[in-house]
């Protein structure tokens, strides 16, 4: 089993930066995808970012390129989402999500757990 725990979300104004974690248990190794995904109220999760848990590959969906940037503590077994030039088109409940594997996925049946997610609200 894996626990997955987020947390850092809050109400910003366009234009500022946020940064999520995800706090990691149970069986995170070497062998898995960390990503995060965003939902709002009527629409299915939408891939955010992903990596490698070797952080050697990673993978943004194109909205937030440039804006966005995954990364991991190893010795803290969190995942991070720093969020940069917030939109209010950003505003969704943001949730991580661990893969048994080594390669990116983009689909939200690809993965194995989920946390609770956390509520990012970007005001114009």
């Amino acid at each position: 089993q894996v626990q997955l725990v987020e947390s850092g979300g809050g109400l910003v104004q366009a234009g500022d930066s946020l940064r999520v974690s995800c706090a990691t248990s149970g069986r995170t190794s070497e062998r898995v995808v960390m990503s995060w995904f965003r939902q709002v109220p009527g629409k299915g999760r939408e891939f955010v970012a992903g990596m490698t848990w070797s952080g050697d590959n990673t993978d943004y969906t194109d909205s937030v390129k440039a804006r966005f940037t995954i990364s991991r503590d190893n010795a803290k077994d969190t995942v991070y989402l720093q969020m940069d030039s917030l939109k209010p088109e950003d505003t969704a409940v943001y949730y991580c999500a661990v893969r048994m594997g080594v390669n990116l996925a983009r689909f939200p049946g690809h993965y194995d757990y989920w946390g609770q997610g956390t509520q990012v609200t970007v005001s114009s």
